[in-house]
């Protein structure tokens, strides 16, 4: 089973987390922001993984660093729970629509992290939630995961669909990346032969 357990203490904060990428979209999230649950939730559910967070962060300050610690905790968990990335497929890509709003989203599982991140959020908040913790989160579990990501917003001007089209869309592209290629199952999808 393709799984991974991460703990992480900072003095900003305590987070335990816990990631299963055969899982089946189920989630229990505790980060103590109501937003960002939401979107932890739709991600596991859209990219068929099953997660647990649990975040005690200094959330009285404001959201950025249980966002950012835990996009770090979570690329933590994806990258060790891929292993050698045997049989993967490697590469996903979607183009999602939300109402208005149209993400694109492509992931290369390469080893090499590389984030372009082209969103354009008109406001500050959604709810409490600073919308430039969007990218924060993308940046962060990125360079734990060590895939390259591309995510584009094409359409839209309703922030909080912005941010939630992105979270699915990356779902999506995460789910088809980390699928198992029966043809290739024992095979490192790289002329290297590692990634």
């Amino acid at each position: 089973m393709r799984s991974s357990a991460v703990k992480r203490k900072t003095a900003e904060t305590d987070i335990s987390l816990e990631l299963n990428l055969d899982g089946a979209g189920k989630s229990v999230i505790a980060s103590g922001s109501g937003f960002l649950d939401h979107m932890l939730t739709l991600f596991a559910k859209h990219a068929g993984y099953d997660l647990t967070v649990s975040c005690k962060g200094d959330v009285e300050v404001d959201y950025h660093h249980t966002a950012e610690d835990i996009g770090i905790a979570l690329g933590k968990a994806f990258y060790d729970a891929l292993g050698d990335k045997r049989g993967i497929a490697r590469y996903g890509d979607i183009i999602l629509p939300m109402d208005e709003t149209l993400i694109m989203a492509a992931v290369d599982i390469s080893g090499r992290d590389y984030a372009a991140i082209g969103l354009d959020i008109p406001t500050a908040k959604v709810g409490d939630f600073d919308t430039e913790l969007c990218e924060e989160f993308w940046l962060a579990f990125v360079r734990e995961a060590k895939l390259t990501l591309h995510v584009r917003q094409l359409a839209g001007k309703n922030s909080h669909h912005i941010i939630e089209g992105t979270f699915k869309a990356v779902a999506r592209a995460l789910g088809k990346a980390t699928s198992v290629d029966e043809k290739r199952k024992d095979e490192i999808p790289s002329t290297k032969g590692v990634l």
